[in-house]
């Protein structure tokens, strides 16, 4: 197996935190964005990509308009998804912090990957 190393990426949205966090948390908001269809049972998240692709992730750690963790269930332990929301004290600007991991090389293609993804919750929140 290849190492895996930690990306952390940011992004500024014209949004509040807890209109964020709903699309981080819920799947009408993640289907929005980050996949097709997103199912939730007993805190274990199928994200369903092109209707025959799909991942399986569990929530493992979150706080209502601050942060969500996702661990994919087939990975490695120590490897997981973050999304983090951070509020400017002074200009009030909403950021996302991710944090991700990559194969070794593959760096590039998931900061293009978010980058996507993100630039989607853009259009869709309207920020």
């Amino acid at each position: 197996m290849s190492d895996q190393k930690k990306i952390e990426l940011e992004y500024l949205l014209r949004c509040s935190p807890g209109v964020l966090y709903s699309f981080l948390t819920e799947p009408s908001g993640l289907s929005d964005w980050f996949c097709d269809n997103v199912n939730i049972r007993a805190g274990m998240y199928t994200f369903i990509w092109n209707k025959d692709s799909e991942q399986v992730a569990k929530l493992t750690g979150s706080r209502e308009n601050v942060y969500a963790r996702y661990r994919w269930v087939d990975g490695p332990d120590n490897v997981y998804f973050e999304f983090r929301i951070q509020v400017d004290d002074i200009t009030g600007e909403t950021a996302l912090m991710v944090t991700d991991f990559a194969e070794d090389g593959d760096d590039d293609e998931v900061k293009l990957s978010w980058d996507s993804a993100i630039q989607k919750l853009h259009r869709v929140i309207g920020a």
